[in-house]
């Protein structure tokens, strides 16, 4: 029973996020300055009688609550508004730039996890070693880096100076198939990936050594070694997999912003997907495909939060019984 309601608790916590984070995804792009009719009727030279016609179409001369009803309506049968410059479907919109954001922040993602992890448990095992403190003030170093900039560099390094990879783009202008278009797409792939990978390892790596450094401190590790098993056992079997439970939040929370794309990294590399759309939909306060993609990245992020904390109750009962 303490399961159950645990699981119902945290089902009704997510759905009433969800709601607020709708409603507040309707009000927020109304409150915010500017005029995205009068920026699209500059652009296209539209006489009053088309900016009244497209203020209609958008149902933007109707009371806020009517609005804000029929929002609700077309969010949840799935339809998101239409592009204000092409008319397309938003939704359209966000699915084509979809695999492009997942292949580069999903695969950087689980790099940066990986390696910050294999970095934070043997730095915290070999505290205050050389490993331990190169890698570190390494971490930091890369983790207080703005994404932008070290995006530059490693374009001036790797693209400038050394030739090896491009400089951006998703793929090379020539129509390559088969096995030559992934070689490809790798190419142009590995600069803003590593880019990312180096930016954002230092976030798990640090929280790692932290939640292991605070283990090796238990009784049960006092009594493993007491025990006389050894230190790798130790390490391995004891240490990690309690020292894992703190991150766990971290690492589901960070696989529900992936498909949120990464907005800066994804405008230096000229990276077609969700990020760079919305870097271009805030230029052109095109509100439609900002609410999209913003109400996108929220549904993921709670979702896998939600995912998160059950996992951690279950793994973890005295979460469950709180």
């Amino acid at each position: 029973m303490g399961s159950q309601r645990y699981l119902v608790r945290k089902v009704l916590h997510a759905i009433a996020t969800l709601l607020f984070v709708v409603a507040f995804n309707f009000y927020l792009f109304r409150i915010m300055p500017g005029d995205p009719i009068t920026i699209l009727a500059r652009s296209q030279h539209l006489s009053r009688a088309d900016i009244a016609e497209q203020i209609a179409n958008l149902g933007l001369d109707k009371p806020l609550p009517q609005q804000l009803l029929i929002y609700l309506g077309d969010t949840f049968r799935g339809e998101l508004g239409v592009d204000l410059r092409s008319g397309a479907p938003v939704s359209q919109l966000i699915a084509e730039r979809l695999w492009p954001t997942i292949l580069l922040v999903g695969i950087s993602t689980v790099l940066s996890i990986g390696f910050g992890l294999l970095i934070g448990i043997k730095g915290a095992w070999q505290r205050g070693g050389l490993f331990d403190t190169t890698s570190l003030y390494t971490s930091l170093v890369f983790y207080s880096m703005p994404e932008g900039w070290l995006g530059m560099i490693l374009i001036v390094l790797f693209a400038g100076l050394l030739g090896w990879f491009p400089a951006g783009q998703y793929e090379s202008p020539a129509d390559l198939t088969g096995f030559a278009h992934i070689v490809d797409v790798l190419n142009h792939l590995f600069l803003p990936c590593l880019t990312l990978t180096l930016g954002y390892i230092g976030e798990y790596a640090i929280v790692m050594r932290s939640s292991l450094l605070e283990v090796r401190g238990e009784d049960f590790i006092t009594t493993a070694r007491a025990k006389g098993v050894p230190d790798r056992d130790v390490r391995r079997r004891h240490a990690v997999p309690n020292a894992l439970l703190p991150t766990l939040t971290l690492v589901f929370y960070s696989f529900g912003f992936v498909l949120g794309g990464a907005v800066v990294i994804e405008s230096v590399f000229s990276w077609p997907g969700v990020g760079r759309l919305t870097y271009e939909a805030i230029g052109e306060l095109n509100y439609p495909i900002l609410q999209g993609v913003f109400l996108l990245s929220s549904v993921t992020v709670i979702l896998f939060n939600l995912a998160a904390d059950i996992l951690y109750g279950y793994l973890d009962p005295r979460i469950r019984e709180g």
